[in-house]
């Protein structure tokens, strides 16, 4: 069922709940925004020791994502690039973005591994993307 959502009413001022909401909405999708069968190839990519490897080959997997996926990222990215130019007010940098989405647009299918191993590249990739918006969405 379609909810209609009152986006005048006083409870999403706070920015929190926007934010937790859109969090919330990508952590509970049945497949995360980068699919499974992505999760090794973009970790094997920010890997890559040679900067203009690893920046091609994270941008040609971002392109080989499925168009509902690849287009979603687009928006949220380029959103997310506007809340970092805002940084020296809501104190969101790009290491923080990365820290707050990166486990949860890109996981692994089965939680075994290392976790918290993963999660450093989790993040790294998330903050890649970020930085490297423009060459990896050109418009």
């Amino acid at each position: 069922a379609d909810e209609q959502l009152d986006l005048d009413d006083g409870r999403w001022e706070d920015i929190h709940v926007v934010t937790g909401a859109l969090k919330l909405f990508f952590r509970e999708l049945p497949e995360p925004l980068i699919p499974f069968s992505h999760f090794d190839p973009f970790i094997a990519a920010i890997k890559m020791q040679d900067p203009t490897r690893r920046g091609r080959c994270i941008r040609d997997l971002v392109f080989s994502l499925p168009p509902a996926h690849h287009d979603t990222m687009k928006v949220l990215f380029r959103h997310l690039c506007r809340v970092i130019e805002y940084k020296e007010e809501n104190r969101m940098s790009v290491q923080s973005i990365a820290i707050v989405f990166g486990p949860t647009l890109l996981r692994p299918a089965s939680e075994e591994g290392n976790m918290a191993m993963h999660m450093v590249f989790q993040n790294q990739v998330v903050e890649h993307i970020l930085n490297q918006y423009s060459y990896i969405f050109p418009d």
